[in-house]
C-alpha cells in the first residue's frame, strides 16, 4: 500500500459539563461526543525522500509541527523509526477553531492511516493511547460514533446509538479561545450543570427528543456573552422547528437537531440570508456498528 485516502469526521458534544480544575491546568470533563458526517479528505502517500511533508487546501494553516496531524505522523515515525518519507494532504471542510475537533479528527486519521500502510499492527486502544498524547479529543475522533467521555476526555465509554436525524451546523465568523473560555469558567460558579444522565437515558431508549431536551453545554454561559451571535443562530434553528440547539465544544458553532431535513434546509436558507454566518451545513448523524453497542 503505497496511499490511503480517509474521512476525518467532524463531531459534536450532546452534552458538556466541567466537573473542575486539576492542578496542572486541565479540566474534569463530562461529555457526550457524537460524529457527524461533516469530513475533511485525509490522503496519506509513502515518498522517496524521507522526511514528512504536509499540505491543505488551506493557506493559513501551518503545515509543520504547529499541525496536529504532522505531529501524528512525527509520532509514529520516531517510534517505528520509518525510513520512508509521507506526503499528507490535507483537504478541509470541516471549519477550523470550531469546537468541531476538525484538527484532532485529522491526527486520529494519520494515525489510522499510518498503522494500516506500515503494518505497524497496533490495535485501536494502542492508537488511542498514543493519541491522547496528541490532543485530549484524538482517543475519540479514532473511536468515533455516540461515546461519553470522562477525565480529561480521555476516559471514553461506548454509549447506545444516536438516533438518526438531520443536523444544520453554523459556524460564525468569530474566534473563540479555548484557553480563554475555560479560564473564564474557572473565574465564576457554574450554577446549573447539563443533565448527562438524561442524554444517557434517553439514548437507551432511542429517544431523539429526550435527547434533545436533555443536551446542555456549561461552557455557552461564558462563550455567548463574548459572542451573542451563538445565542441568535441558536434561536434561529429552535423558531424554525429544531428539537433543540447548542453550542459544541468551547465554541463558536451552533448545531441544531432536526427530525425534518427540509426544516433544516430553510433555516440554513435563512441564516445565510441574514448573514449570521456562510459557514453552515445540513448533514447527519455517523453511526458506528460495535458488537458491545447497547442496542
Amino acid at each position: 500500500m503505497n496511499q490511503i485516502e480517509l474521512k476525518a469526521l467532524a463531531k459534536i458534544n450532546l452534552g458538556l459539563d466541567v466537573l473542575g480544575r486539576r492542578e496542572n491546568g486541565y479540566h474534569d470533563v463530562r461529555m457526550v461526543m457524537q460524529s457527524i458526517y461533516l469530513y475533511d479528505e485525509v490522503k496519506i502517500e509513502k515518498t522517496e525522500a524521507p522526511g514528512i511533508a504536509l499540505a491543505s487546501n488551506l493557506s493559513f494553516l501551518p503545515t509543520g509541527e504547529g499541525n496536529i496531524a504532522y505531529k501524528a505522523a512525527q509520532l509514529l515515525t520516531e517510534e517505528f523509526e520509518i525510513g520512508e518519507g509521507i506526503k499528507i494532504t490535507l483537504n478541509k471542510h470541516i471549519p477550523v477553531a470550531a469546537g468541531l475537533a476538525g484538527g484532532s479528527s485529522n491526527a486520529a486519521a494519520v494515525l489510522f492511516g499510518m498503522n494500516r500502510m506500515f503494518r505497524l499492527g497496533l490495535t485501536q486502544d494502542e492508537l488511542m493511547a498514543r493519541g491522547v498524547r496528541l490532543g485530549a479529543d484524538v482517543p475519540y475522533c479514532i473511536m468515533r460514533g455516540t461515546v461519553l467521555a470522562e477525565g480529561i476526555g480521555e476516559e471514553l465509554s461506548v454509549l447506545s446509538a444516536m438516533p438518526k436525524c438531520t443536523v444544520l451546523i453554523a459556524k460564525p465568523p468569530v474566534s473563540v479561545s479555548t484557553k480563554v473560555v475555560y479560564e473564564a469558567l474557572d473565574a465564576k460558579e457554574i450554577v446549573e450543570h447539563p443533565d448527562i444522565d438524561g442524554i444517557i437515558e434517553g439514548l437507551k431508549k432511542h429517544s431523539l427528543k429526550q435527547v434533545a431536551a436533555c443536551m446542555g453545554n456549561v461552557l455557552e454561559d461564558v462563550t455567548i456573552p463574548m459572542h451573542p451571535v451563538i445565542d441568535r443562530i441558536k434561536q434561529e434553528m429552535i423558531d424554525a422547528g429544531a428539537l433543540n440547539a447548542m453550542m459544541s465544544g468551547s465554541g463558536p458553532t451552533v448545531f441544531g437537531l432536526f427530525e425534518s431535513r427540509a426544516a433544516a434546509r430553510e433555516v440554513q436558507r435563512r441564516i445565510r440570508e441574514k448573514s449570521l454566518t456562510r459557514q453552515v451545513y445540513v448533514t447527519s448523524i455517523h453511526s458506528v456498528r460495535r458488537n458491545q453497542d447497547a442496542d
